[in-house]
């Protein structure tokens, strides 16, 4: 495979104080979506149609991605937590002790002369 390098941007392209541009403000707008579905405990205090700069659309996107981390991380703790459950949990069970027929006959229908129509 051929490996691509690719120059670094320089200083002077870093400038947190620049008008986010549609890209950043659609990332926020996913991301508050996102947020949304989240338990209270992890949304943020943002708002964010008051994101304007790119040092603020960055703050915006740290901190809903560390909370979904988080919610998710709190999640498994709590799956791998509980003792695993034996056999199924259903609402309406067959009883073990009664056979099943295993004749081939049942469940077929005779095939023969119908209702007749006049």
């Amino acid at each position: 495979m051929t490996v691509i390098h690719v120059p670094r941007p320089p200083q002077s392209a870093m400038n947190p104080d620049r008008p986010a541009n549609a890209l950043l403000l659609s990332q926020v707008s996913h991301l508050q979506h996102a947020e949304r579905r989240l338990p209270l405990r992890y949304r943020t205090k943002i708002y964010t149609h008051a994101i304007e700069t790119e040092s603020e659309a960055a703050e915006y996107i740290r901190e809903v991605t560390e909370a979904i981390h988080q919610a998710h991380a709190d999640a498994a703790k709590r799956r791998a937590g509980r003792s695993p459950r034996r056999g199924l949990e259903i609402a309406a069970a067959a009883d073990p002790r009664v056979r099943k027929s295993t004749s081939v006959a049942v469940g077929k229908r005779k095939r023969g002369k119908g209702r007749r129509r006049g």
